[in-house]
């Protein structure tokens, strides 16, 4: 049967953001940062059904890129994360936990808090959700260049996981490899470095403005 699928193309492929009633909604449990709610849902067709998600904010993450000897280097940082119970290289990120700060910002704030860098160039690579089934974190993911660092004194406080932060720069194609070898497993670090690898091949057409619309965060909707 899906042999016989249409044909399709680029234009296609978007994604429509139109939520189906919703009946009922209940918060089953508050957290620190999530929390968890079970929604009783209309699919029409489908029926009526419950499902629980986590609420999340959404998360900023940032590709850091500078040319080192002519080759284009990468910041990946390696950082403790107790509920994969590892220490994973990933790139340098954050929540979208200020009301009403525009996420390009947040994602600058960010960098200089995780890894005392500025950067005067921001484009968006990519979006994507954590997993769109019950866990819908929304991430934005910016290419940022043009970098310095922040002025001597500015450095942000570090605390918890955040003091053991590691950073690294390395060529793009070694994280591309790393990715592919099995090596790094932090979702947003994969979308991130493949993305930044196969717009560059591009010649960086595919990157939008860093304040380029983001339906698939709620808070972004018109």
């Amino acid at each position: 049967m899906s042999l016989t699928a249409p044909l399709g193309q680029v234009s296609d492929l978007t994604d429509e953001f139109d939520p189906l009633p919703v009946l009922d909604s209940t918060v089953m449990f508050e957290g620190m940062i999530f929390d968890v709610r079970r929604d009783t849902v209309d699919l029409g067709a489908g029926g009526v059904v419950k499902r629980d998600y986590i609420e999340h904010p959404g998360a900023v993450v940032i590709v850091a890129l500078r040319p080192v000897e002519g080759v284009e280097h990468i910041l990946m940082i390696r950082q403790y994360r107790h509920p994969a119970g590892g220490h994973l290289w990933e790139l340098p990120a954050g929540l979208l936990d200020i009301s009403g700060e525009p996420p390009w910002q947040a994602a600058a704030r960010e960098l200089a808090e995780e890894v005392d860098l500025r950067a005067s160039r921001w484009d968006v690579l990519a979006d994507s959700f954590a997993s769109p089934g019950a866990f819908p974190e929304a991430a934005r993911i910016f290419l940022a260049r043009d970098l310095t660092d922040v002025p001597d004194g500015a450095e942000h406080e570090r605390t918890g996981e955040e003091v053991g932060i590691r950073p690294l720069w390395v060529p793009l194609e070694d994280a591309v490899r790393a990715v592919l070898a099995g090596q790094v497993h932090n979702a947003s670090a994969i979308i991130g470095v493949l993305a930044a690898a196969t717009s560059r091949s591009l010649g960086w057409a595919t990157l939008r403005p860093a304040d380029a619309p983001w339906p698939a965060h709620p808070s972004q909707r018109g």
